[in-house]
Formats: structure tokens, sequence, C-alpha cells
């Protein structure tokens, strides 16, 4: 009596490409292809430029390379996350599910290690929100740290700043300034700035 049956061809592509699928829109809705468009700059050398006040113009990613191992670095950033009085909410392993779907679907890895550190303040998330309820969807907020498999002794720490040229009032884009000067100070101070 055979307990498991073997899968049909048929069935074993049709759950490759919906695994394919569901892990492309997981990687969309973390913003993956920011994180991508990153390692891809950082092996070239570019650097995004740098603003606390970050507008319509400014860069999608701010960014600074830094010498060290990936585990060094992101120990840095929790440091200087925690050395805000903040408290890191989640904690997105990204090489690592990558590392681990890409078993299954061929993938080749990409980085040594790479997570999103996700947290909030209350003080300026209520600040942002009370100046424009949609600002909600800018918390929480995170800083990357990636290491890709050739620059072992280099790692990338980042962050996406807010929209400040979109705010929709005086109080919002003040908020949203003091947002991204607290992103700022912490890849500063984890970059040792």
């Amino acid at each position: 009596m055979r307990l498991v049956s073997a899968m049909p061809r048929q069935s074993c592509h049709t759950m490759r490409m919906l695994a394919a699928r569901m892990l492309a829109a997981v990687l969309w809705a973390i913003g993956m292809p920011l994180l991508v468009a990153s390692a891809v700059a950082a092996q070239h050398g570019v650097k995004a430029a740098s603003s606390a006040g970050a507008d319509a113009s400014s860069p999608a990613i701010v960014m600074r390379t830094v010498e060290g191992a990936f585990e060094d670095v992101l120990q840095d950033v929790e440091d200087a996350i925690i050395g805000q009085g903040l408290k890191i909410t989640y904690r997105a392993d990204i090489a690592g599910m990558l590392a681990r779907t890409g078993k299954d679907l061929g993938f080749q890895p990409i980085y040594k290690g790479g997570q999103v550190l996700q947290f909030c303040s209350a003080r300026l998330s209520h600040e942002a929100m009370k100046a424009d309820t949609r600002n909600i969807a800018f918390c929480p907020y995170g800083v990357f740290v990636f290491q890709t498999l050739d620059a072992a002794d280099k790692a990338v720490i980042g962050y996406r700043p807010l929209p400040v040229g979109q705010a929709t009032s005086d109080a919002s884009r003040k908020a949203m300034q003091a947002i991204n000067a607290l992103l700022e100070n912490i890849v500063r101070e984890a970059a040792g700035e």
C-alpha cells in the first residue's frame, strides 16, 4: 500500500509558479525592490545623497557603506536604535528568507546577511498622524542592513526617507522632517559618523 504518491509533473510546475508568485508578492510588500536596488547600487559604488528633509527630488533610499562584518554592523544599528530610546518591534530576515525559498525556486543566494529592523517613535508618530491621519502609512520606520556575498568586508546601512515634498500641511511636513532626521541620526551613529 502506497501512502504518498508522487505529485504529477503538472502539479509540481503549478506549485512552483504559485510559490514564485507568493514570494514576489511578499518581496514587493516589504520593499524588497528597494533593498535589491540598494545592493546593486552598493556593488557599483553608488551612494545615495543624504537629506534629513527629503522631498520629491530626494533619493528613494539613503544609505552608507561601512567597513565590517554583517553581524557587527547589524549590532551597531541595533545599538543606535535602542540608543534613541526606541524598541525594535520587528526584524525581517530578508537574506534568510531568500536563501530558504531560493533553494526551492532555483535562485542563487544574494546576501551574506540582510535584515530590516522596524521600530516606531510614539512621539514622532503621534505628531505626524495628528497632522495627517494618512501618515499612518509610514509607520513603523525601518533601517536596513545588508552585506552581499562578494563584499565580505563591507556592509550597507540605510533607510527610505519619508516624502516630505508630498506633505499636505506644514505640520505634516515638519513631522516628516523630524522622522527623517531620526532615521538619519540612527544611520549616522551606526556608521560611526
